[in-house]
């Protein structure tokens, strides 16, 4: 007992009695900035406790006398958001798509809508850059199957590609020409060496003249006798270097052997038409889009991008 008031002559400080190696301990007592903070920060948890949620029950938490939920701030925020966004949206709404380019402050927030939109619903299958795949088309060229003004883009937005159940939907086929025995193996390797030919792969040869014939017989009613495409019936143009599943040799054999149609959403039936306007000015603003005259009427047989 006699060592616990002993007193430090150095620091004037008591021991507490223990003793390690020959080093005692001191009863130093902490700074009362620290004891002054660290009972500020109690006083602080029992009051965030009591005006807060925080203490988790059997189907919640506490509520705390404020009120205050996260989800509750969340929907605040939002409905702010909306309410500031309601003007352009109003504005969209009652703005034909043939008409929206000529407010170029209406156009432009349509764009930036249009790119938040098609990060989460369509990069998944045309990239986030909308360079697309194979399979999958490029909408930054201008090249279009359906047509690339703001109106046909909004069509295939609203209706898709093939889309089961959807009258209205984008709708062509390509036969199976060597799957279905119209042509035999030997029939499909000429048309193969002739659309070569048509698309400046390869120069013309024996080969390509006998799949002219067969071109002729099986394929122009639908391409045009000039491989150019029919937007009317979705025919894509046969004589540029632009392939959504490919133009070499090997690629071309598949698709005339066994065909492609793959299937777009149709997303009038997922998203409000507002956001479709919006989808449909970022598509269009992309490089590719065409205006409503001119360009379009002059080059009918453009293909959706690439899509062959």
């Amino acid at each position: 007992m006699a060592d616990e008031k002993r007193i430090d002559e150095k620091t004037g400080t008591q021991f507490v009695g223990h003793e390690w190696d020959g080093i005692e301990e001191l009863d130093t007592p902490m700074p009362r900035w620290w004891l002054w903070t660290f009972y500020a920060t109690v006083i602080f948890a029992i009051a965030y406790c009591i005006a807060y949620p925080a203490w988790p029950l059997i189907s919640g938490a506490t509520k705390g006398v404020l009120g205050w939920t996260s989800h509750g701030q969340l929907d605040r925020e939002l409905s702010a958001e909306r309410e500031r966004r309601a003007p352009i949206i109003r504005a969209l709404a009652a703005t034909p798509i043939e008409q929206l380019h000529r407010d170029p402050r209406l156009f432009a927030a349509a764009i930036e809508g249009g790119r938040s939109a098609f990060k989460v619903h369509c990069a998944a299958c045309h990239g986030a850059g909308a360079a697309g795949s194979k399979g999958y088309p490029n909408l930054n060229d201008d090249d279009w199957l359906w047509g690339g003004d703001l109106a046909a883009i909004q069509k295939t937005l609203e209706h898709g590609i093939r889309q089961p159940g959807d009258e209205a939907t984008r709708q062509s086929m390509m036969p199976a020409f060597g799957r279905d025995d119209i042509l035999t193996a030997a029939e499909v390797q000429d048309v193969v060496a002739y659309v070569r030919v048509l698309s400046k792969q390869q120069p013309a040869n024996a080969a390509s003249k006998r799949g002219a014939a067969q071109y002729a017989n099986n394929c122009a009613a639908c391409h045009g006798n000039d491989g150019k495409g029919n937007r009317t019936l979705g025919a894509p143009n046969l004589t540029d270097p632009i392939w959504l599943y490919g133009g070499d040799h090997a690629a071309l054999t598949d698709t005339i052997t066994n065909a492609h149609g793959g299937i777009m959403p149709a997303w009038g039936k997922q998203l409000d038409p507002v956001t479709i306007k919006m989808l449909t000015a970022y598509v269009h603003s992309l490089g590719g889009g065409e205006a409503a005259t001119g360009r379009a009427a002059a080059a009918p047989a453009a293909t959706a991008a690439g899509a062959k």
